[in-house]
């Protein structure tokens, strides 16, 4: 169902638009629209222009609240604007001066790891950094150089140079070491070992005392040390936001109120009149949320409101907002996936809900395999919520009664009897095709019946747009009820013996739909009358339209066809199912593999399940939605999240 709306043009001087949004506003659901663009008939209009003053403290007050960790219990509390300020004000300095120490301690970490990363390499070194560093007569070069680079030098240079090279590490890529250079060679030894592609790494003089392994050890231990004072700041910081978590929670919620309200004034107008300036608001609220806002406000000499009856004089569709029973309110899922209805179509929720479960069980139809559907679906819809458990555990209820209905109770069928028939071994007899399955005939006269349920829906939402087309001659229309039903009528005759009516009588109600709806443009026009009758070329017309029509008679053909998958899924699951009782050795009379058949129900169980809701949901979507149902509503949007108030008397 979709709830009625009304259109409200809220007014009252400038200086007042914050008492009244969260005085009266805040208690109601209202769906704002830009007063600008709606009230297009009135003069001297302009937008209401303000700053948020609420803005940078609410972003303040969310990079806390981000921080605060388990939020489930904790308790929200009122609290006043003038509180949240100081409250701020104290808990930002002091993580400010934490945040400070973890900056300082996370700045020493990096060059620690750092030095760590240039010492490691050379930890084989059995001499003091600090000596190598201060010989007085020879320097000494630490680095690392390619080892493709490291084998020529060893071959070609090595023994005709000055120097000692000692290396340290090897990896598949590099050589570390260092090389011993006399201070009067120093400069044609680094010209050599530059051209080597030898990378220096620059050691601080007077800074490392020890071997670099003695080194890396203390430096691990300091940096292992530095992480638990970094830790012990950072449980700080969370203490403190535990401890002021309510306070924290708290401010963002009645900031997040305060800015949401002031926001209001990004969809308002102004408006001057006498001397003094007036906001205006426009907006949808429910039929009842009107009533009782009117009610509010009657009292209040500086609030004026108009509900809007006249529909010319509204600049926008109202939005739709669903209402429908708790039972059927999970299959708004799907009718919102295909689009939200428009205000003027009708909702087709109870529909979906009804057709949709019906359908999945004729298709899946086992006691056992649905009542495990059944189970799970509403578990986990208990436990998470979710529309889609809700639906497969409905879903599972229809199974459940169509196993009755087929006598399979987790695909053994000889355990009950079946209540109607057999899937796979009940024949009908149809005059002129000879035997068919019972299950096929009966999910196509099925299908016929929801065909012209969902025309039937197509001339109620054409009726309440005024659209001629739509109500009379089109294929949806009362021309294509009458044609299909004959249709369905005679098949129905014919299916149980009995006799046809006059051929005249059909000849009128199949040939004269059909030549209506050829002519569905022409007798539109007629009917509105506009001219001329036929657009264009008539011959053209008249070929387009011969084509279409056949076009239509196709879609007739395979949307009915559509429906044979009903009986079609009925049967393949008790095949199925046969399959595994055959591979557990149920069927010869021996001793049952149990394991192969728990193993078997559980995949036909998620496979079967899967494919068959798909399956429906098609048939929803292209057999059904297709000929009654556009989609194309927007979706209803309280501008302000609504304030349940106490009164005094209550409170007493």
């Amino acid at each position: 169902m979709i709830e009625k709306m009304k259109f409200l043009s809220i007014t009252g001087p400038k200086a007042d638009i914050d008492r009244v949004v969260n005085d009266y506003l805040s208690k109601y659901e209202i769906h704002l629209e830009n007063a600008m663009a709606q009230l297009t008939q009135v003069q001297h209009l302009s937008p209401y222009i303000q700053i948020n003053p609420y803005r940078d403290l609410l972003a303040r007050v969310n990079e806390f609240a981000s921080l605060v960790g388990d939020q489930g219990n904790v308790e929200i509390q009122n609290i006043s604007l003038e509180e949240i300020q100081p409250l701020l004000d104290s808990l930002g300095e002091k993580i400010s001066e934490l945040r400070q120490e973890c900056d300082r301690l996370m700045a020493e970490q990096a060059s620690v790891t750092e030095d760590i990363s240039r010492l490691f390499p050379f930890s084989s070194l059995p001499e003091d950094v600090d000596k190598l560093i201060r010989y007085r007569f020879v320097q000494v070069r630490f680095g690392r150089i390619q080892k493709e680079y490291y084998e020529k030098f060893n071959t070609y240079v090595y023994d005709d140079l000055d120097t000692m090279f000692y290396p340290c590490r090897e990896d598949p890529d590099y050589v570390w070491g260092l090389y011993f250079v006399l201070w009067t060679k120093m400069e044609q030894v680094d010209a050599v070992f530059s051209s080597m592609h030898f990378e220096r790494i620059y050691l601080k003089k007077d800074f490392y005392h020890g071997t670099p392994q003695a080194l890396c050890a203390q430096y691990n231990r300091k940096l292992e040390e530095l992480q638990r004072e970094y830790d012990k700041r950072q449980e700080e910081i969370q203490k403190l936001l535990s401890e002021d978590a309510s306070i924290i929670l708290s401010a963002q919620a009645a900031l997040n109120a305060l800015s949401t309200n002031f926001d209001v004034r990004k969809v308002a107008a102004c408006v001057k009149e006498h001397q003094e300036t007036f906001y205006i608001l426009c907006g949808w609220m429910t039929e009842d949320d009107a009533s009782a806002f009117m009610k509010d406000i009657e009292d209040d000499p500086k609030l004026f409101c108009v509900i809007e009856d006249d529909k010319n004089k509204i600049n926008c569709k109202p939005p739709t907002k669903l209402k429908n029973p708790k039972i059927f309110r999970p299959f708004e899922m799907y009718v919102k996936m295909y689009g939200l209805p428009d205000y003027h179509e009708m909702d087709p929720t109870i529909f979906v809900a009804v057709t949709y479960s019906f359908i999945f069980g004729v298709m899946f139809g086992d006691v056992g395999q649905g009542l495990l559907l059944a189970l799970g679906g509403f578990i986990l819809f208990k436990k998470k919520h979710l529309d889609l458990a809700a639906i497969i555990g409905t879903a599972g209820i229809f199974s459940t009664f169509f196993g009755f209905m087929f006598g399979s109770i987790f695909g053994f069928e000889d355990i009950i009897d079946a209540v109607w028939l057999r899937p796979a071994e009940a024949m009908t007899l149809v005059p002129g095709l000879g035997n068919m399955n019972t299950i096929f005939v009966v999910a196509i006269v099925f299908g016929m019946f929801l065909i012209l349920l969902t025309m039937v829906f197509h001339i109620i939402n054409a009726v309440k747009v005024r659209n001629i087309e739509g109500t009379w001659f089109d294929q949806n229309a009362v021309c294509g009820l009458v044609f299909y039903g004959t249709l369905t009528v005679s098949a129905i005759l014919l299916l149980t013996g009995n006799p046809l009516p006059a051929a005249a009588v059909l000849i009128v109600l199949f040939a004269v739909p059909l030549i209506l709806i050829m002519l569905k443009e022409p007798i539109t026009r007629l009917a509105e009358k506009k001219t001329p009758a036929i657009q264009g070329s008539k011959p053209m017309f008249f070929v387009q339209s011969f084509f279409e029509l056949f076009e239509i008679m196709l879609s007739f053909l395979s949307n009915t066809l559509s429906f044979v998958r009903i009986g079609a899924f009925a049967v393949s699951h008790a095949a199925m199912m046969g399959v595994v009782l055959m591979l557990a050795g149920a069927e010869d009379g021996g001793s049952i593999n149990w394991l192969i058949i728990v193993l078997g129900n559980l995949f036909v169980c998620a496979m079967e399940g899967l494919i068959v809701g798909i399956q429906v949901l098609r048939l929803e979507y292209y057999e059904m939605f297709s000929r009654f149902y556009k989609g194309s509503g927007k979706e209803f949007r309280p501008f302000l999240k609504r304030i349940n108030r106490k009164s005094s008397s209550d409170r007493a």
